[in-house]
């Protein structure tokens, strides 16, 4: 069975380079050492992040994974200074693109964004797509102060240039801002490594993703681009989980001519990211609907020894386990 997998992340050592040399210090959010050493010791070297053609298809071909859907994971440069963002994400783009160009029939990709110049981000998703042959765009959270989430008129560019180009929008977590976590996750009766995971992959991230996904249901944008697409990985980021309670109570006081959960149901498509159990594939399914599940790993990230085996052993039907796999993922990203 072909398996397309839409949430795999790359970096680049060219890239890298560049952002050391515009961008002396990366803020990362507020991250203690002892956060920085499990960080160290738990995410993948950078070789291979970089590596296309080597250990990354040996353990696709190990895991029967066709082809991998590119992004890049913690180097994205969307949210570096300003003054850079758009020389910045231009250059990922184009070592991505080169990337793609290695094994073309084993991967496709996501553009990075500036999402700093709504404009030019939009130009640049433009490009992605029509000169480099990407399938979408990977935003992480915005760090701008002024404009903290995109349901903002300000990200607007962004959404009507991928509703008009007809491809997703892919909605990653990244570190909240340090305000949040400090007051969320932090000063517990736990030590300083576990608020940083708390406050990123263990919950953080996820509720922070799902705030900005909810908050774009409420702002009408998908009323205003009715062809607009999101992807939202970890089952959904606990939106999905809140559907009817949102239409329950909230619903009835906006001016949406629709139900949030029709809304999400139309316009969302939901990933695992790595999270490869019964229960939420069961519950997600019976949610959004077998049309609208992707798979992915979060690659290299992640990668669970079930990745290769977790479609083919779950309840699903045939005809659904074909959708998962890739029918879905051909579909709405024109494969």
């Amino acid at each position: 069975m072909k398996v397309i997998t839409l949430e795999e992340h790359f970096s680049s050592q060219k890239l890298g380079q560049k952002m050391a040399e515009v961008l002396p210090k990366r803020p990362i959010g507020n991250v203690s050492p002892k956060m920085q050493d499990y960080m160290q010791r738990s995410l993948p070297p950078e070789a291979e992040l970089e590596d296309v053609t080597g250990s990354r298809i040996q353990w696709m071909d190990q895991h029967q994974i066709s082809m991998q859907i590119l992004s890049y994971g913690n180097q994205n440069p969307q949210n570096s200074d300003p003054k850079f963002a758009v020389e910045l994400t231009k250059l990922a783009n184009d070592e991505l693109a080169k990337a793609v160009a290695k094994a073309p029939d084993r991967f496709r990709a996501f553009a990075s964004l500036p999402v700093s110049h709504p404009t030019d981000a939009a130009a640049e998703l433009k490009r992605g797509v029509e000169e480099l042959g990407f399938k979408g765009a990977m935003l992480v959270r915005p760090t701008s102060q002024a404009h903290p989430f995109f349901d903002d008129p300000f990200y607007l560019p962004i959404f009507e240039a991928a509703a008009n180009l007809n491809v997703p929008v892919y909605l990653h977590p990244s570190f909240p801002d340090s305000q949040i976590i400090d007051y969320y996750y932090s000063n517990g009766p736990w030590d300083d490594k576990v608020s940083g995971i708390l406050g990123t992959a263990g919950y953080g991230w996820h509720t922070d993703v799902g705030i900005q996904t909810v908050r774009l249901l409420l702002s009408g944008v998908f009323e205003k681009y009715p062809n607009l697409k999101l992807i939202s990985g970890h089952w959904g980021e606990f939106a999905s989980s809140s559907l009817e309670r949102m239409d329950q109570v909230m619903y009835p006081e906006t001016n949406l001519s629709e139900p949030i959960s029709k809304i999400y149901r139309d316009h969302v498509y939901v990933t695992p990211s790595g999270i490869l159990t019964e229960p939420q594939l069961k519950f997600v399914k019976d949610e959004v609907g077998i049309e609208h599940l992707l798979y992915s790993i979060d690659y290299p990230y992640i990668k669970p020894e079930n990745s290769g085996s977790f479609i083919e052993s779950s309840p699903l039907t045939d005809e659904e386990k074909e959708l998962f796999a890739h029918g879905n993922a051909e579909k709405l990203l024109q494969l």
